[in-house]
This record gives structure tokens, C-alpha cells and sequence, in this order.
């Protein structure tokens, strides 16, 4: 197991080189295997500095999640361009890296087998899925009303839910099985398939570059 090198760093560092150390712990061993001995190791520190910045296990895990989530939606939040760029751009970058890898799945996966029982997480989780859909929502409503097409937001609502359905199920084949699919092909299947549910066609170009 790589270990973190130890420096002395600002309180906001710190606590973010703790929550790298917890996500690497997970994606290794999984949330149970993910302990404050095994975070310390990984992050060169001892387990006595862990609990000076968090309260327990339970609260490291939080905030770790609160980092996956933050993760899986930020970029695709920050979208630029007209509408319609927005919008294809918005879809593409959920259903390539580094959005979809197999570590997003790892962790992903650690965490939601969690959600169901945990109302902290459930609480995050939930947060989360509102952000993501909520900037989907508007994306749409700009779209849509470019295109002279009904914009209402219960129309907005009803697309944004299926078309969050639809990027999960192909986000997941493609982290599960990527090699099975052709260059792109998880994207044009998106777009063809929200082409339809819109009745509008979204061009496709060149994927966002990784570090747009």
C-alpha cells in the first residue's frame, strides 16, 4: 500500500490529504476495511491526528462521500457555451473520464451499498442527486426555449429525471465494461436516446478535453 508523505500544512490541507488518504483506503479495501489505523498509514500520520480533525470513522466517511459525489457532478456543473453546447457537453462529460473509471465506480459502489441505512449518507446522497438534477432542469429549460419547444419547468422536472436514469445506467456499463464498447459509443447511444425523449437533435462534436 502506497504511503502518503507527511508535511506540515494548513488545517483545509490537511483535512483534505486525510480525505484523499480515506477515498484511496476505500477504493483499496473497501469502507470496512477503510480503517482509522489503515487511514493514518496511508496518510504518514498517526491515527491521533485522524481524530483531532474528525470526530470518528463515521464522520471521515462523510466527508469523504461529500468528495465523491462533489466529484461525479462539479465538472458537468461547470459547463460552458450556448445552450445546446451546455447541454451535450453536460452529458458527455458524465459518460467519460474522469467522471466514468473504475475507480468512481469503487467508490461509487463502497458507498451506496451504504445509503439505504446510513441517513447521514442517505442525507448527502440525496443532496447530491438534487444538485445534479436541478442543474439538468435548467440546462434543459435553456435549451428547450432556444429551440421554441416547451420549456415548462414539470416538463424540465420529467426529462431531467429520465435523462439522469439513463446516464447512470450507461455510466455504469461503461465503468463495468468499457472495453466492450467503441470510442464514443456510450455517448452517441445518450444523445440519440435523449434526441428522442426531446424530439430535437444535439450535435455531436468532440468530447470536452479532461482539464476544460
Amino acid at each position: 500500500m502506497a504511503r502518503r508523505t507527511f508535511h506540515r500544512a494548513p488545517e483545509a490541507e490537511r483535512r483534505h490529504d486525510l480525505i484523499e488518504a480515506t477515498l484511496d483506503c476505500i477504493a483499496e479495501y473497501g469502507l470496512e476495511g477503510a480503517t482509522v489505523r489503515q487511514i493514518a498509514i496511508k496518510a504518514g500520520v498517526t491515527a491521533g491526528l485522524i481524530r483531532h480533525y474528525f470526530q470518528s470513522k463515521e464522520h471521515i466517511l462523510q466527508e469523504a462521500y461529500r468528495v465523491v459525489i462533489a466529484r461525479l457532478t462539479e465538472k458537468a456543473e461547470r459547463v460552458s457555451g450556448d445552450a445546446e453546447t451546455r447541454l451535450r457537453d453536460f452529458i458527455v462529460i458524465n459518460l467519460t473520464e474522469p467522471v466514468a473509471n473504475s475507480r468512481s465506480l469503487s467508490l461509487w459502489a463502497s458507498f451506496i451499498s451504504r445509503v439505504s441505512v446510513d441517513p447521514e449518507l442517505a442525507a448527502i446522497h440525496r443532496e447530491g442527486y438534487l444538485s445534479f438534477r436541478d442543474t439538468l432542469e435548467h440546462l434543459l429549460a435553456d435549451f428547450l426555449s432556444t429551440q421554441g419547444a416547451d420549456s415548462s419547468p414539470e416538463r424540465c422536472r420529467r426529462l431531467a429525471i429520465a435523462i439522469n436514469g439513463l446516464l447512470d445506467g450507461l455510466w455504469l456499463e461503461g465503468c463495468l465494461a468499457g472495453e466492450l464498447f467503441g470510442d464514443s459509443e456510450l455517448v452517441e447511444i445518450a444523445l440519440t436516446s435523449i434526441e428522442t425523449l426531446l424530439g430535437i437533435s444535439l450535435k455531436l462534436v468532440d468530447a470536452p478535453r479532461a482539464d476544460g
